[in-house]
C-alpha cells in the first residue's frame, strides 16, 4: 500500500518548465491525501485556464499511477491570487533571490540580546548540515557581521550588473556594512532603507540557496517592518533574553509581525544562564524561564536556550564564530539543534544539497 512519503517523493519529478523546481517545492501541489488506492491533491496554478494545465494533469496522473498500489488519482485545480503568485515567482526586482528556497529573518524586540550572534551561528550550522546557505546583514544601525566573520573589502560587481557576495565558511555573505566606512554612521529613513534592502535582495547574485538568513535591525520600529515586508515569503525567528524588559519588547515585535501576516517559526532564548567555572551551579544573570513563558503565551516553539558563553565573545572578536572555533562545544551543539528544528518547520522543503 502506497504512503504519502512515496507520493511526495515521486511528485518531486514534476518540475516547473521555467524555473526547474518541482511543483511540490514551489507549493503548487497541495493537500496531498492517500486513501487506499486513491491519491488526492490540489494543483495551484496562475489561473484555471493556464496553458500548463492539461499537460500537468496528465503528467501528475501518470507518475502517480506508476506507483504500485495506486489505481485512482483525484486532482482539483485552483487559481492563485496575485499576492500568492508574486511570493512564489518574485518579480524582476527580486531576481537575486529567485532561486532561494526559504528566507529566515532573525529579529529581536530590542538591541543587545545577541540577535546577530544567533543569525551567524545558525547560518553556519545549517551550512554544516549540508545545505546551501546565504547570510544577509540588514542591520542598518550597526551591521556587525563583517567584524564577526573578519570580512574586509568591497563587493565585486559583475558584468551583468549583479554583485558577487563574499564567500566564507561555506556561506554566501552580504552586509550593509560593506557599503560604508567602519566609522561611518548610517542615517537612513524608511524609503532609503526599503531601496537598499531591495537592492541586496535583487542585485546580489545569491544563486541556488536552501536558506537565506537575514539579520534584521533590533527593535520594533519602522525599519524592521519595512525590511520584513520587503522580503517575499519570509519566516521570522525571534531572539530574546530571559529578562522582563526584553520579553516586553519581544511581545510588541510579535504583535507587529503578526499584524503583517508574517510567519513566526519560533523563539530562541539567548544568555539564558552563566556557568562561572566547570561544575558550578548556573547563574541566572538575566532571569529565568522567560523564553518558556513566551512560548506558552504565544503558542510558539522554543527552539533553543543558549547560555552566556564567554567563548562566543572571544571567538567573534577574532572573526571566528563559535560554530567554526569550537564546533564540538556544548553551545555549538545547541545552535546545531536549532538549525535542525528550523529544517523541520512545517512547510520546509530543504534537504542536504548533496541529495538534491
Amino acid at each position: 500500500m502506497v504512503d504519502e512519503q512515496q507520493v511526495r517523493r515521486i511528485l518531486q519529478t514534476v518540475k516547473h518548465p521555467k524555473v526547474q523546481k518541482s511543483f511540490l517545492d514551489l507549493g503548487l501541489i497541495r493537500n496531498i491525501g492517500v486513501d487506499g488506492d486513491t491519491v488526492s491533491l490540489t494543483l495551484a496554478l496562475k489561473s484555471e485556464n493556464s496553458p500548463l494545465r492539461k499537460g500537468l494533469e496528465k503528467q501528475i496522473d501518470s507518475v502517480l499511477r506508476s506507483l504500485p498500489g495506486v489505481s485512482h488519482v483525484h486532482m482539483e485545480v485552483t487559481a492563485l491570487n496575485p499576492e500568492e503568485w508574486e511570493k512564489i515567482f518574485p518579480p524582476p526586482a527580486y531576481q537575486g533571490i529567485a532561486r532561494v528556497k526559504q528566507i529566515v529573518a532573525v529579529a529581536s524586540g530590542k538591541g543587545g540580546v545577541g540577535k546577530t550572534t544567533v543569525a551567524v551561528n545558525i547560518a553556519l550550522a545549517l551550512a554544516g548540515q549540508g545545505l546551501r546557505v546565504g547570510l544577509m546583514d540588514a542591520d542598518i544601525y550597526g551591521p556587525s557581521i563583517p567584524i564577526m566573520l573578519d570580512l574586509t573589502g568591497t563587493p565585486e560587481p559583475l558584468p551583468d550588473g549583479m554583485i558577487r557576495p563574499f564567500d566564507k565558511y561555506g556561506l554566501k555573505i552580504m552586509s550593509l556594512g560593506m557599503t560604508a566606512q567602519e566609522d561611518e554612521a548610517f542615517i537612513w529613513r524608511g524609503p532609503i532603507v526599503d531601496k537598499m534592502i531591495r537592492h541586496l535582495l535583487g542585485n546580489v547574485q545569491w544563486g541556488e540557496l536552501d536558506y537565506l538568513i537575514v539579520d534584521l535591525p533590533p527593535g520594533t520600529g519602522d525599519p524592521s517592518i519595512t525590511i520584513a515586508k520587503a522580503i517575499p515569503s519570509c519566516w521570522i525567528l525571534m531572539v530574546t533574553t530571559p529578562q522582563k524588559v526584553a520579553l516586553a519588547d519581544v511581545r510588541r515585535a510579535i504583535s507587529l509581525f503578526r499584524r503583517y501576516n508574517l510567519k513566526i517559526i519560533g523563539l530562541v532564548e539567548n544568555m539564558s544562564s552563566f556557568v562561572s567555572t566547570p561544575g558550578a551551579a548556573p547563574l541566572n544573570i538575566f532571569g529565568h524561564g522567560g523564553g518558556e513563558r513566551l512560548s506558552r503565551e504565544y503558542d510558539l516553539p522554543l527552539l533553543g536556550t543558549i547560555p552566556l558563553d564567554l567563548t562566543i565573545r572571544s571567538s567573534e572578536d577574532r572573526g571566528l564564530p563559535l560554530i567554526v572555533a569550537e564546533p564540538e562545544s556544548p553551545t555549538a551543539t545547541i545552535f546545531q539543534g536549532i538549525a535542525r528544528m528550523i529544517r523541520n518547520v512545517p512547510g520546509a522543503s530543504c534537504s542536504p544539497a548533496s541529495s538534491q
